[in-house]
């Protein structure tokens, strides 16, 4: 699900709740394989700012259980993207599924790359809040400047995420 209207709101409580509406249907069918369901992405970070869209990470308990999780994805109305061109980290979409917020799904070895770096910069920002509330200014002028300009908004953002890296030990 590529994003068209670039869109930034003010933090909302309800994210928490809307996170738990998705997961429970995914802990139903896939739990034997799971090791974590994981909010990652803007909304987890109480306070900041983000475009109303959920990421999830799915974290498995090997990589040998991907097929398995795979199958109960699919069971679940979702689809296989691949990996869209980041390594160890597979992504899925889904259509009809209007009883839910939109929504980023992700399935990662507990070993990727990707999945340490979404949990780190997460867990950095919630015990930062004036690293939150400088990301937050950013993704707001951003997104005021590439309004229908998905990748204009990325790339202006980029400084600032880098900057954060640096400071969270990512780079």
């Amino acid at each position: 699900m590529r994003t068209q209207a670039v869109t930034v709101l003010p933090y909302d409580p309800g994210w928490k709740k809307a996170f738990e509406k998705i997961k429970a249907p995914l802990l139903r069918e896939l739990s034997p394989w799971l090791a974590a369901v994981e909010h990652v992405g803007s909304t987890s970070v109480e306070g900041l700012w983000a475009k109303p869209i959920i990421d999830l990470d799915l974290m498995l308990q090997s990589p040998d259980c991907f097929p398995l999780v795979k199958q109960g994805l699919e069971r679940l109305g979702y689809y296989h993207e691949g990996d869209l061109g980041i390594p160890q980290r597979e992504a899925f979409g889904y259509r009809d599924k209007p009883e839910l917020m939109a929504h980023h799904l992700y399935v990662c070895p507990p070993d990727s790359p990707e999945l340490r770096r979404h949990l780190t910069f997460r867990d950095y920002l919630r015990t930062h809040p004036d690293q939150a509330d400088r990301y937050s200014q950013i993704k707001r002028m951003a997104a005021a400047r590439f309004p229908q300009d998905i990748d204009g908004y990325m790339a202006m953002k980029g400084p600032c995420i880098q900057e954060i890296y640096r400071q969270c030990g990512l780079l």
